[in-house]
C-alpha cells in the first residue's frame, strides 16, 4: 500500500453514512487511478440506508453508478490515458468460464468485499479510487459525470431488453416511471417499440410526458383498462415491471395480450413482492415470465455508446440538488424521499 490516502463514504448501520480514510492501493499493471467526479445513489444503496437490505452487511461501500477521470495508468495499460472520462461497470477475474463468455456479472471469482473488510467494495463514493480496466468504459468527453454514471443501470436495461426480445412496432407497457422505468421506456423506444408508461406520482408522470411517452395516470384510471383501450383491446405485446410490487405484478399479467405475451420482471422489492400465477393460464396463453439482473460486457459497451452519442438521454433523471462527499448523510436522506430520481454526489467539490 502507498502512503497516499483516499477518502470514501460507507454505510455503517441503518440510517448512518460516514466518511472514512484508508490507504490508497498500489496501481497494478492493468489498473488506473481515477479522480472520481460523481456517484449516484441507486436503489440498492438507499434501501440499505433505510434498513431494507440488511443482508448486504456492514460496513458497506456501495456506489456502483460512478464516473471519474483517469489520473494515472498502470504499466501495461494501453487503451486508457490520463484525462479520459470513464464510468464503472463490473470487473470480473477475466479467466473463469463466465468471464471468457463475456458474462462478467456471473464471474465465479468476483470479489464482493475488499481486503480490509468493506462489503460490496465498489468505493464509488470516494475522491480517489484504483480500478481494474476490465471494469471501466470510456464515455465521450463533455458528458456530465452525473449522467456518465448511468452506465451500469443503462447496461442492465439493455440486458433485459435483449432477454425480452423486443421487436420494432411492438407495444410495451412499462409499469413505473421512476429512474429505471424511464430508462426501460427509452431503450424500448430505441429498439423500435412503442412504450406506454403507467405511474401514480405527478412528478414522474410529467417527466415521462416530457420525454415523449404516452402515460397512464393510475390515480385517475385503471391502468389495465387504459392499456387495453390504448391497444384497441389487444393488450401489450410485452410488459416491463419496473416497480417491485405485488400489485404491479398482477397488473402485468392482466394487461398482456392474449397469446404469446412476455413479462419482464425488472425490479426487486423489499419486502419481496408476490405473483399469484395460474399456471394453466400461462400454459394456454403461452405467456413468458422473464427475470433479469445484471449486464454483460456487450451490454456495457452498448450503454457507453448510447450515453456518448446521446441516444440515451438521462438528463431528466438526475435531481437538480447535488451533494458533496462530506454531505453523504444528507444525500442519502434526500435520495430516500419518495418520488426522487437519482441524487448525485459530486466528488471533486
Amino acid at each position: 500500500m502507498s502512503d497516499k490516502m483516499m477518502r470514501f463514504a460507507c454505510l455503517t448501520k441503518k440510517g448512518t453514512a460516514e466518511v472514512r480514510e484508508r490507504p490508497l492501493p498500489e496501481i497494478g499493471d492493468f489498473d488506473v487511478l481515477l479522480e472520481m467526479k460523481a456517484c449516484n445513489i441507486c436503489t440498492t444503496d438507499y434501501q440499505q440506508w433505510l434498513g431494507l437490505r440488511e443482508h448486504q452487511g456492514y460496513p458497506m461501500v456501495g456506489g456502483h453508478e460512478a464516473a471519474g477521470i483517469v489520473a494515472r495508468t498502470g504499466a501495461k495499460v494501453r487503451d486508457f490515458k490520463p484525462g479520459d472520462l470513464v464510468a464503472t461497470g463490473y470487473a470480473g477475474c477475466g479467466f473463469c468460464d463466465a468471464c471468457r463468455r463475456g458474462e462478467v456479472d456471473q464471474c465465479a471469482e468476483m470479489k464482493q468485499d475488499s481486503e480490509d473488510g468493506y462489503k460490496w467494495g465498489h468505493f464509488g463514493f470516494s475522491n480517489l479510487c484504483v480500478k481494474k480496466i476490465n471494469g471501466l468504459y470510456k464515455i465521450k468527453s463533455g458528458i456530465r459525470p452525473s449522467e456518465a454514471a448511468f452506465l451500469e443501470p443503462l447496461a442492465t436495461v439493455i440486458h433485459g431488453a435483449k432477454k425480452l426480445r423486443l421487436q420494432p412496432f411492438e407495444t410495451v407497457a412499462v409499469i413505473g416511471a421512476g429512474t429505471m422505468g424511464l430508462i426501460n421506456a427509452q431503450v424500448a423506444r430505441a429498439f423500435g417499440a412503442k412504450a406506454l408508461v403507467s405511474e401514480m406520482m405527478e412528478k414522474k408522470l410529467k417527466t415521462a410526458e416530457a420525454m415523449g411517452f404516452e402515460t397512464v395516470d393510475c390515480r385517475k384510471e385503471d391502468p389495465v383498462k387504459a392499456v387495453m383501450d390504448m391497444t384497441e383491446g389487444k393488450g401489450a405485446d410485452a410488459v416491463i415491471v419496473a416497480v417491485g410490487s405485488t400489485l404491479a405484478n398482477k397488473q402485468a399479467l392482466e394487461m398482456l395480450k392474449e397469446k404469446d405475451g412476455r413479462i419482464l420482471l425488472f425490479a426487486a422489492g423489499y419486502p419481496a413482492p408476490e405473483m399469484d400465477v395460474d399456471s394453466n393460464q400461462i400454459h394456454y396463453r403461452r405467456t413468458e415470465i422473464i427475470g433479469t439482473f445484471g449486464a454483460d460486457n456487450a451490454d456495457f459497451i452498448q450503454a457507453a455508446k448510447a450515453l456518448s452519442t446521446g441516444m440515451a438521454d438521462v438528463s431528466m433523471l438526475v435531481e437538480k440538488k447535488t451533494f458533496t462527499l462530506d454531505e453523504i448523510q444528507e444525500a442519502y436522506r434526500e435520495a430516500s424521499k419518495p418520488g426522487m430520481y437519482r441524487v448525485s454526489v459530486l466528488l471533486d467539490q
